[in-house]
Protein backbone atom coordinates (compact mmCIF):
# COMPACT_ATOMS: atom_id res chain seq x y z
CA UNK A 1 0.00 0.00 0.00
CA UNK A 2 1.68 3.58 -0.92
CA UNK A 3 2.24 5.88 2.05
CA UNK A 4 -1.61 7.51 3.45
CA UNK A 5 -1.47 10.91 4.57
CA UNK A 6 -1.75 10.99 8.28
CA UNK A 7 -5.82 11.27 9.80
CA UNK A 8 -6.67 14.03 11.97
CA UNK A 9 -6.94 13.63 16.11
CA UNK A 10 -9.95 12.44 17.84
CA UNK A 11 -11.70 14.14 20.11
CA UNK A 12 -12.73 13.18 23.90
CA UNK A 13 -16.27 13.94 24.51
CA UNK A 14 -19.16 12.29 27.32
CA UNK A 15 -22.19 10.85 25.62
CA UNK A 16 -25.24 12.85 27.23
CA UNK A 17 -27.56 10.92 29.17
CA UNK A 18 -30.90 10.72 27.03
CA UNK A 19 -29.31 9.83 23.64
CA UNK A 20 -29.55 7.13 21.79
CA UNK A 21 -26.36 4.80 22.97
CA UNK A 22 -26.20 3.40 19.02
CA UNK A 23 -25.76 6.87 17.50
CA UNK A 24 -22.30 7.29 14.98
CA UNK A 25 -20.93 10.52 13.70
CA UNK A 26 -18.41 9.78 11.34
CA UNK A 27 -16.45 13.14 9.35
CA UNK A 28 -15.32 13.58 6.01
CA UNK A 29 -12.11 16.08 5.21
CA UNK A 30 -14.84 18.89 3.97
CA UNK A 31 -15.92 20.08 7.18
CA UNK A 32 -14.07 18.83 9.88
CA UNK A 33 -14.55 21.71 12.51
CA UNK A 34 -18.16 21.93 11.75
CA UNK A 35 -18.54 18.11 12.12
CA UNK A 36 -16.52 18.51 15.36
CA UNK A 37 -19.00 21.22 16.64
CA UNK A 38 -22.18 18.84 16.22
CA UNK A 39 -21.02 16.43 18.00
CA UNK A 40 -20.01 19.01 21.17
CA UNK A 41 -23.49 20.21 20.92
CA UNK A 42 -25.00 16.46 20.72
CA UNK A 43 -22.08 15.45 23.97
CA UNK A 44 -20.52 12.28 21.82
CA UNK A 45 -17.43 12.01 20.25
CA UNK A 46 -16.75 11.71 16.59
CA UNK A 47 -16.68 7.87 15.39
CA UNK A 48 -12.64 6.57 14.76
CA UNK A 49 -12.12 6.79 11.19
CA UNK A 50 -9.23 7.53 8.58
CA UNK A 51 -10.32 9.08 5.32
CA UNK A 52 -7.22 9.68 3.36
CA UNK A 53 -5.12 9.61 0.58
CA UNK A 54 -3.04 6.96 -1.62
CA UNK A 55 0.10 8.60 -2.97
CA UNK A 56 -2.07 8.78 -6.53
CA UNK A 57 -4.69 10.76 -4.31
CA UNK A 58 -6.94 7.68 -4.32
CA UNK A 59 -9.74 7.66 -1.45
CA UNK A 60 -8.67 5.75 1.71
CA UNK A 61 -11.25 4.96 4.05
CA UNK A 62 -11.09 2.59 7.37
CA UNK A 63 -13.71 2.61 10.30
CA UNK A 64 -11.58 1.74 12.93
CA UNK A 65 -14.65 0.98 15.76
CA UNK A 66 -17.08 -0.95 15.63
CA UNK A 67 -20.39 0.50 14.08
CA UNK A 68 -22.54 -2.99 13.16
CA UNK A 69 -25.92 -2.17 14.20
CA UNK A 70 -25.66 1.53 14.67
CA UNK A 71 -27.38 4.44 13.00
CA UNK A 72 -24.31 6.09 11.75
CA UNK A 73 -24.75 10.37 10.53
CA UNK A 74 -21.91 11.10 8.04
CA UNK A 75 -21.14 14.92 8.41
CA UNK A 76 -19.89 16.07 4.44
CA UNK A 77 -20.35 18.72 2.36
CA UNK A 78 -19.62 18.39 -1.25
CA UNK A 79 -17.84 21.92 -1.51
CA UNK A 80 -14.62 22.42 -3.22
CA UNK A 81 -12.94 19.76 -4.17
CA UNK A 82 -16.42 19.12 -5.27
CA UNK A 83 -15.74 15.59 -6.60
CA UNK A 84 -13.10 14.55 -4.03
CA UNK A 85 -15.35 15.25 -1.21
CA UNK A 86 -18.41 13.67 -3.20
CA UNK A 87 -16.19 10.32 -3.75
CA UNK A 88 -15.13 10.97 0.12
CA UNK A 89 -18.80 10.38 0.73
CA UNK A 90 -19.62 7.69 -1.37
CA UNK A 91 -16.89 5.71 -0.22
CA UNK A 92 -17.45 6.21 3.42
CA UNK A 93 -20.91 4.94 2.78
CA UNK A 94 -19.85 1.76 1.06
CA UNK A 95 -17.69 1.56 4.36
CA UNK A 96 -20.58 1.54 6.45
CA UNK A 97 -22.53 -0.77 4.79
CA UNK A 98 -19.87 -3.02 5.00
CA UNK A 99 -19.09 -2.94 8.33
CA UNK A 100 -22.86 -3.91 8.62
CA UNK A 101 -24.35 -0.28 10.11
CA UNK A 102 -27.90 -0.59 10.76
CA UNK A 103 -29.15 2.83 8.88
CA UNK A 104 -26.85 5.48 7.11
CA UNK A 105 -27.71 9.17 7.31
CA UNK A 106 -26.03 11.53 4.80
CA UNK A 107 -25.86 14.68 6.57
CA UNK A 108 -24.63 16.98 3.68
CA UNK A 109 -24.65 20.92 4.67
CA UNK A 110 -24.06 22.22 1.04
CA UNK A 111 -25.23 19.78 -1.53
CA UNK A 112 -22.84 20.35 -4.39
CA UNK A 113 -24.18 20.20 -8.23
CA UNK A 114 -27.49 22.07 -6.66
CA UNK A 115 -27.86 24.32 -9.71
CA UNK A 116 -27.64 21.82 -12.33
CA UNK A 117 -31.45 20.99 -11.11
CA UNK A 118 -32.66 21.23 -14.82
CA UNK A 119 -31.97 21.02 -18.50
CA UNK A 120 -31.20 24.70 -19.25
CA UNK A 121 -30.38 23.48 -22.72
CA UNK A 122 -30.00 21.60 -25.13
CA UNK A 123 -27.84 18.55 -24.79
CA UNK A 124 -26.77 19.34 -21.09
CA UNK A 125 -27.41 17.10 -17.81
CA UNK A 126 -28.98 17.16 -14.94
CA UNK A 127 -26.56 16.52 -12.34
CA UNK A 128 -28.14 17.07 -9.04
CA UNK A 129 -30.45 14.18 -10.39
CA UNK A 130 -27.26 11.81 -10.98
CA UNK A 131 -25.31 12.80 -7.82
CA UNK A 132 -28.63 11.85 -5.89
CA UNK A 133 -28.42 8.47 -7.48
CA UNK A 134 -24.95 7.96 -6.79
CA UNK A 135 -25.34 8.75 -3.35
CA UNK A 136 -28.75 6.44 -3.00
CA UNK A 137 -27.08 3.31 -4.98
CA UNK A 138 -23.84 3.78 -2.58
CA UNK A 139 -26.36 2.70 0.15
CA UNK A 140 -27.20 5.65 1.90
CA UNK A 141 -30.68 5.38 3.73
CA UNK A 142 -31.68 9.14 4.84
CA UNK A 143 -30.17 12.25 3.58
CA UNK A 144 -30.68 15.34 5.73
CA UNK A 145 -29.09 18.83 4.26
CA UNK A 146 -29.83 22.72 4.34
CA UNK A 147 -31.29 25.13 2.09
CA UNK A 148 -31.25 23.26 -0.79
CA UNK A 149 -30.76 25.40 -4.04
CA UNK A 150 -34.08 24.17 -5.47
CA UNK A 151 -36.40 22.28 -3.42
CA UNK A 152 -37.26 19.64 -5.76
CA UNK A 153 -33.93 18.26 -5.71
CA UNK A 154 -35.40 16.42 -2.50
CA UNK A 155 -37.60 14.44 -5.35
CA UNK A 156 -34.49 13.27 -7.00
CA UNK A 157 -33.99 11.30 -4.06
CA UNK A 158 -35.90 7.70 -3.74
CA UNK A 159 -34.88 7.82 -0.20
CA UNK A 160 -36.57 10.23 2.87
CA UNK A 161 -34.64 13.57 2.58
CA UNK A 162 -34.97 16.20 5.16
CA UNK A 163 -34.29 20.05 3.71
CA UNK A 164 -32.94 21.92 6.76
CA UNK A 165 -33.73 26.10 6.61
CA UNK A 166 -31.64 28.56 7.85
CA UNK A 167 -34.00 31.36 8.32
CA UNK A 168 -34.65 31.05 11.53
CA UNK A 169 -30.68 31.33 12.79
CA UNK A 170 -30.93 34.61 10.16
CA UNK A 171 -33.60 35.99 11.42
CA UNK A 172 -32.20 35.64 15.07
CA UNK A 173 -28.47 37.36 13.85
CA UNK A 174 -30.73 39.87 12.17
CA UNK A 175 -32.85 40.87 15.22
CA UNK A 176 -29.94 40.69 17.61
CA UNK A 177 -27.61 42.86 15.53
CA UNK A 178 -29.49 45.03 13.25
CA UNK A 179 -32.05 47.87 13.63
CA UNK A 180 -34.61 45.23 12.08
CA UNK A 181 -37.74 47.15 12.39
CA UNK A 182 -36.19 49.86 9.11
CA UNK A 183 -35.71 46.69 7.24
CA UNK A 184 -36.60 45.48 4.30
CA UNK A 185 -35.58 41.84 3.17
CA UNK A 186 -34.75 41.96 -0.50
CA UNK A 187 -34.24 38.93 -3.04
CA UNK A 188 -31.65 38.86 -5.10
CA UNK A 189 -34.00 37.36 -8.63
CA UNK A 190 -37.39 36.32 -8.81
CA UNK A 191 -36.27 32.74 -8.11
CA UNK A 192 -35.69 33.25 -4.48
CA UNK A 193 -38.66 35.09 -3.91
CA UNK A 194 -39.94 32.49 -1.64
CA UNK A 195 -37.41 32.30 0.44
CA UNK A 196 -36.96 36.20 0.85
CA UNK A 197 -40.31 36.07 1.93
CA UNK A 198 -39.80 33.65 4.54
CA UNK A 199 -37.47 35.70 6.21
CA UNK A 200 -39.11 38.80 6.03
CA UNK A 201 -42.47 37.01 7.59
CA UNK A 202 -40.25 35.97 10.73
CA UNK A 203 -38.42 39.52 11.23
CA UNK A 204 -42.08 41.51 9.90
CA UNK A 205 -40.28 43.47 7.07
CA UNK A 206 -41.19 44.23 4.06
CA UNK A 207 -40.06 42.72 0.59
CA UNK A 208 -38.19 43.98 -2.26
CA UNK A 209 -37.43 42.00 -5.44
CA UNK A 210 -34.20 42.58 -7.79
CA UNK A 211 -34.60 41.68 -11.52
CA UNK A 212 -31.79 40.90 -13.21
CA UNK A 213 -30.48 39.53 -16.70
CA UNK A 214 -27.82 36.62 -16.41
CA UNK A 215 -26.00 36.70 -20.06
CA UNK A 216 -23.71 34.15 -18.83
CA UNK A 217 -22.87 31.67 -16.09
CA UNK A 218 -21.28 34.15 -13.32
CA UNK A 219 -21.99 37.26 -14.64
CA UNK A 220 -25.12 39.23 -14.36
CA UNK A 221 -26.34 42.80 -14.51
CA UNK A 222 -28.80 44.40 -12.12
CA UNK A 223 -32.15 46.21 -14.27
CA UNK A 224 -34.75 47.10 -11.90
CA UNK A 225 -35.11 47.25 -8.23
CA UNK A 226 -39.33 46.04 -7.73
CA UNK A 227 -40.23 48.10 -4.37
CA UNK A 228 -39.07 51.21 -2.61
CA UNK A 229 -35.99 51.13 -0.85
CA UNK A 230 -35.37 54.02 -0.39
CA UNK A 231 -34.75 55.11 3.64
CA UNK A 232 -34.28 51.38 4.28
CA UNK A 233 -31.16 48.96 5.79
CA UNK A 234 -32.08 46.50 2.89
CA UNK A 235 -31.13 42.77 3.67
CA UNK A 236 -30.36 40.90 0.32
CA UNK A 237 -31.03 37.00 1.27
CA UNK A 238 -29.99 34.11 -0.87
CA UNK A 239 -28.90 30.38 -0.53
CA UNK A 240 -25.29 30.32 -2.57
CA UNK A 241 -22.75 33.44 -3.27
CA UNK A 242 -20.27 32.33 -5.71
CA UNK A 243 -18.30 34.80 -7.42
CA UNK A 244 -20.55 37.25 -5.65
CA UNK A 245 -20.94 39.28 -8.87
CA UNK A 246 -24.80 39.69 -8.28
CA UNK A 247 -24.50 40.30 -4.53
CA UNK A 248 -22.17 43.70 -5.49
CA UNK A 249 -24.11 44.63 -8.33
CA UNK A 250 -27.80 44.43 -5.98
CA UNK A 251 -26.25 46.27 -3.53
CA UNK A 252 -25.08 48.88 -5.36
CA UNK A 253 -28.54 49.51 -7.56
CA UNK A 254 -30.42 49.48 -3.68
CA UNK A 255 -27.83 52.36 -2.53
CA UNK A 256 -28.68 54.42 -5.82
CA UNK A 257 -32.69 53.82 -5.17
CA UNK A 258 -31.73 55.32 -1.87
CA UNK A 259 -31.12 52.84 0.78
CA UNK A 260 -29.42 53.66 3.52
CA UNK A 261 -26.92 50.64 3.87
CA UNK A 262 -26.96 46.82 2.45
CA UNK A 263 -26.67 43.38 4.56
CA UNK A 264 -26.15 40.12 2.89
CA UNK A 265 -27.55 36.78 4.42
CA UNK A 266 -26.21 33.80 2.19
CA UNK A 267 -26.37 29.96 3.93
CA UNK A 268 -23.52 28.60 1.51
CA UNK A 269 -20.12 31.12 1.27
CA UNK A 270 -18.91 29.18 -2.07
CA UNK A 271 -16.73 32.32 -2.77
CA UNK A 272 -14.84 30.70 -5.84
CA UNK A 273 -11.99 32.99 -7.71
CA UNK A 274 -11.85 36.67 -6.60
CA UNK A 275 -14.96 36.48 -4.37
CA UNK A 276 -13.50 37.63 -1.40
CA UNK A 277 -11.52 40.70 -2.66
CA UNK A 278 -14.79 41.84 -4.65
CA UNK A 279 -17.08 41.91 -1.45
CA UNK A 280 -14.53 43.08 0.41
CA UNK A 281 -13.99 46.28 -1.92
CA UNK A 282 -17.65 46.68 -2.55
CA UNK A 283 -20.68 48.87 -1.11
CA UNK A 284 -21.83 45.67 0.94
CA UNK A 285 -21.88 46.63 4.74
CA UNK A 286 -21.51 43.28 6.00
CA UNK A 287 -22.22 39.63 4.20
CA UNK A 288 -23.38 36.80 6.63
CA UNK A 289 -22.55 33.31 5.54
CA UNK A 290 -22.77 30.01 7.69
CA UNK A 291 -19.91 27.37 8.18
CA UNK A 292 -22.07 25.12 5.66
CA UNK A 293 -18.97 25.30 3.76
CA UNK A 294 -15.78 25.76 6.04
CA UNK A 295 -14.17 29.20 5.43
CA UNK A 296 -10.96 30.07 4.14
CA UNK A 297 -8.36 31.83 6.00
CA UNK A 298 -8.98 34.82 3.47
CA UNK A 299 -12.94 34.85 4.85
CA UNK A 300 -11.26 34.50 8.17
CA UNK A 301 -9.69 38.21 7.81
CA UNK A 302 -11.70 39.95 5.24
CA UNK A 303 -13.71 43.36 7.09
CA UNK A 304 -16.96 42.71 6.13
CA UNK A 305 -18.00 38.80 5.97
CA UNK A 306 -18.87 37.16 9.30
CA UNK A 307 -19.68 33.49 10.14
CA UNK A 308 -22.45 32.38 11.85
CA UNK A 309 -22.88 28.33 13.09
CA UNK A 310 -24.65 25.69 11.46
CA UNK A 311 -23.47 22.99 14.12
CA UNK A 312 -26.55 23.20 16.62
CA UNK A 313 -29.09 23.15 14.09
CA UNK A 314 -27.54 20.24 12.11
CA UNK A 315 -26.97 18.63 15.63
CA UNK A 316 -31.06 19.34 16.98
CA UNK A 317 -31.55 17.59 13.88
CA UNK A 318 -29.32 14.63 13.94
CA UNK A 319 -30.93 14.33 17.14
CA UNK A 320 -34.60 13.89 16.32
CA UNK A 321 -33.73 11.76 13.57
CA UNK A 322 -31.78 9.70 15.43
CA UNK A 323 -34.86 9.46 18.05
CA UNK A 324 -37.61 9.27 15.00
CA UNK A 325 -38.44 12.59 16.42
CA UNK A 326 -40.54 15.27 13.92
CA UNK A 327 -37.54 17.58 12.27
CA UNK A 328 -40.06 19.43 10.49
CA UNK A 329 -41.03 20.92 13.96
CA UNK A 330 -37.89 22.41 14.29
CA UNK A 331 -38.63 25.10 12.22
CA UNK A 332 -42.83 25.78 13.48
Amino acid sequence: MSQLLAAPAQQDLTVRPGMPSSIKIVAGNSNRPLAEAICAHIGIPLAKASVRRFADMEVFVEIQENVRGQDVFIIQSTSFPTNDHLMELLIITDALRRSSARRITAVIPYFGYARQDRRASGRTPISAKLVSNLITHAGVDRVLTLDLHAGQIQGFFDIPTDNLFGAPLMSRDIKERLDYKNAMVVSPDVGGVVRARALAKRIDAPLAIVDKRRDRPGESEVMNIIGSVEGRSCILLDDIVDSGGTLCNAAEALLDEGALEVYAYITHGVLSGGAVARIANSKLKELVITDSIMPTEAVKVARNIRVISIAQLMAEAIERTASESSVSSLFD
